[in-house]
């Protein structure tokens, strides 16, 4: 099956990240609440709706309707989590010193060419846009996994990482975005299938710089 090979792909990748010192900083500690809160700045801002979009534009060219409905869903599901995301750290805020959010931070560089990708991939082809979709959903499910996991007991940031944690069946949702790319890899042409699996390993490389934004927090030069 195609997707036991985007998950050897990534699997290299995932290690990386989940030692990356902003999630090990999360489960530690020891993060600046900056990071957090750039983190989820530009994930509510920015990363999510682009991802929403992105996943309702494939429930709009798919020929499949199971594969419409399960995108249509996903979209639907990314664009609720943004605000939910938003709300809930504000309102945990003040408990692990950290300030509520102000107003919307301007896009990053890291995020606004994540954001960008997403875009492209979504009109390139489904075959390239399930690529760039996948590695998001499945990282996301095993970094929220492993923070819970490894996460120091009584630590800054274990109330956040409580809320982190995706709603139970989030690993059969993650399953389902593999199998849409088994059966799209199974109709689509040998070049859609290779747009498939580029568009995979560069959105598995973004999940890293996504983790790098949030701790170096890049702005553009003025």
């Amino acid at each position: 099956m195609l997707h036991d090979e985007l998950v050897e792909l990534a699997e290299p990748v995932l290690r990386k990240v989940l030692e990356h010192p902003f999630w090990a900083g999360l489960r530690d500690g020891s993060a600046p609440g900056e990071a957090l809160a750039h983190f989820v700045q530009q994930d509510s801002g920015y990363l999510l709706p682009a991802y929403g979009r992105a996943m309702a534009q494939c429930a709009a060219t798919s020929a499949d309707d199971a594969l419409s409905i399960f995108f249509a869903r996903g979209a639907f599901g990314a664009l609720e989590a943004k605000d939910r995301l938003r709300t809930s750290f504000n309102e945990l805020a003040p408990q692990i010193g950290l300030a509520p959010l102000g107003e919307q931070a301007p896009i990053d560089p890291l995020a606004h060419a994540h954001c960008s990708f997403f875009r492209a991939a979504a009109n390139t082809s489904l075959a390239a846009a399930i690529g760039a979709l996948v590695p998001m959903a499945w990282f996301n499910h095993n970094v929220s996994q492993d923070l819970a996991e490894r996460c120091t007991p009584g630590s800054r940031y274990e109330p956040w990482i409580a809320l982190y944690q995706p709603a139970p069946g989030y690993a059969q949702v993650v399953q389902r975005y593999l199998t849409a790319a088994d059966e799209i890899a199974e109709a689509c042409s040998a070049r859609e299938r290779r747009q498939l699996v580029e568009h995979c390993w560069v959105s598995i490389r973004y999940e890293w710089t996504f983790a790098e934004s949030a701790w170096r927090q890049p702005s553009w030069p003025v």
